[in-house]
């Protein structure tokens, strides 16, 4: 007897495991794998240094990612205007688990080639290298507002810590250690993000 309950529970443990997956995948949650390391010619492509908190770069890519700045670009319409997608397969910038996983130079190639086997267009020619770099400055915002991607952490930091001071307090290299510099050649301040 003890051995048909035993089947019994396999049974429904199993049942019930797979009715768990079908659960999780009905509501839309995809899994969390990381992206593939972006190719050789992407590797080194970093964020210009201040695009991640200067707030006229990011509603800049927010024109670009709502379709107002070119009729041929309208992120939102895949990945919806509050970054929720609106299609299936798009995916959500507001999961912070999922996005840390990407470097700025994977999203970066994202966005210039696309993702074979998916809806995702590569936008290289419809957008400038400028442009796609504001669009993600702003996509960013949805799950990783006021961070930015440190380059010699390789990890995702709060705003204005890339490349900060070491232990022996020397600063460590990296992009975010300059001043972003206007059109005029001087150097502009960096207004730190508030997060929401």
């Amino acid at each position: 007897m003890k051995r048909k309950n035993r089947a019994w529970v396999r049974v429904l443990l199993a049942v019930g495991v797979a009715g768990a997956g079908l659960i999780v995948s009905a509501c839309g949650e995809e899994p969390i794998v990381p992206p593939p390391p972006a190719p050789p010619e992407y590797a080194d492509q970093h964020m210009p240094a201040g695009y991640w908190s200067d707030p006229d770069i990011i509603e800049q890519g927010r024109q670009i990612f709502i379709g107002a700045e070119n009729i041929d670009v309208n992120c939102a319409s895949c990945h919806g205007k509050d970054g929720k997608p609106k299609k299936a397969g798009a995916r959500d910038f507001r999961r912070t688990d999922q996005m840390k996983l990407y470097s700025d130079s994977v999203w970066f190639w994202r966005v210039s080639e696309g993702v074979k086997g998916t809806k995702m267009k590569p936008w290289k020619s419809k957008l400038s290298e400028d442009d796609r770099w504001k669009v993600i400055a702003y996509e960013r915002t949805f799950g990783l507002k006021g961070m930015e991607y440190d380059v010699v952490k390789a990890a995702w930091v709060p705003v204005g810590t890339a490349g900060s001071a070491s232990e022996d307090g020397a600063a460590e290299g990296g992009q975010a250690d300059k001043a972003p510099v206007d059109g005029a050649g001087s150097e502009k301040g960096s207004p730190e993000e508030t997060p929401q």
